[in-house]
């Protein structure tokens, strides 16, 4: 096969963690051609989307790559096209899923649907499953948080398009800066956030669950938080810890799992803290490395063999 990959510039990609890395070493192995652009080489003529790609063979070493020269293409001379350039989902990404909807007009396979991708916040899509779900508020207004929070006395509050733990701050009644950080975070009341119950069982780890073509991966990544920190983000210095399903996370998944594959969200990463499922992460989900060394599954085998039946089906 030949697969396209969206990524963010590789010199920024971290190659002994990174799930994509990972996805294009396995894909590697099987003899598949590997293509990569970057999200600003999409481009629409009249009705028609190309992209600047360059074709990328893996090698050893600190210089963990090599690049042949840039080739305008058609998205459907691709038998897939991955979707891997992590948030902010700003303006920018907003409009390359519009490019990429197009795409797929065309005949080209995108994974994840760029639809679906735009249509599912990965805090508010929570909400479709709010049995789940801590108590939560979606607001901009500072005093209707205000009495969020002396409803449930610690909270947490969260930008909707943040990622890696970035702007979440929790929140006590006893907090003296309550104020500074609802102005902050609102931007003065002019930006919706997400105010969630605080679970104590955070400090137990928040468990990012792998689904691939809507079957969760039998291992979970628990993002423990180092002393003194509410996140249990990797990228804010969690420790990650590979851990069973539980009852609870397999209930979870089995009940979210046909809903993302009928929407074509074929990778996802739902984050569960003790009972509750807290986000539904479709735009870059990571932590197959660390399941991988940690226990006797190989998340990116599995991906792949996913990947390359659904090619074959369609």
């Amino acid at each position: 096969m030949r697969i396209l990959f969206i990524l963010d510039p590789l010199e920024t990609l971290k190659t002994y963690k990174d799930t994509s890395v990972a996805i294009m070493r396995e894909a590697a192995k099987r003899g598949h051609e590997i293509y990569i652009c970057l999200q600003n080489d999409w481009l629409l003529r009249k009705e028609t989307v190309y992209v600047l790609s360059q074709r990328l063979t893996l090698t050893q070493g600190a210089f963990w790559f090599q690049l042949d020269n840039v080739d305008e293409l058609q998205p459907q001379d691709f038998d897939a096209v991955l979707m891997r350039k992590d948030p902010p989902f700003d303006s920018e990404y907003l409009y390359s899923t519009y490019l990429l909807e197009q795409a797929v007009a065309q005949g080209a396979r995108v994974f994840n649907n760029p639809v679906s991708i735009r249509n599912w916040n990965e805090k508010l899509a929570v909400s479709q499953f709010s049995q789940f779900a801590p108590e939560f508020l979606v607001s901009s207004n500072q005093q209707l948080i205000r009495l969020f929070l002396e409803q449930h006395n610690d909270i947490v509050v969260k930008p909707l398009d943040g990622m890696g733990g970035s702007g979440v701050f929790r929140l006590r009644l006893n907090d003296p800066n309550i104020g500074a950080i609802l102005e902050t975070t609102t931007q003065l009341g002019t930006r919706t956030i997400m105010s969630q119950r605080y679970l104590p069982a955070i400090s137990q780890g928040d468990k990012r669950i792998l689904m691939i073509n809507g079957v969760a991966l039998p291992y979970a990544l628990a993002r423990i938080p180092k002393a003194g920190e509410t996140r249990g983000n990797l990228a804010a210095g969690g420790k990650g810890v590979a851990q069973a399903l539980s009852q609870r996370d397999i209930e979870i998944s089995q009940a979210i799992g046909p809903v993302l594959k009928a929407k074509g969200l074929f990778l996802v990463g739902l984050d569960v803290i003790g009972e509750h499922l807290t986000e539904i992460n479709v735009t870059s989900p990571t932590c197959m490395v660390e399941i991988a060394e940690q226990t006797d599954c190989q998340p990116a085998a599995i991906f792949m063999d996913a990947l390359e039946t659904e090619c074959a089906s369609s």
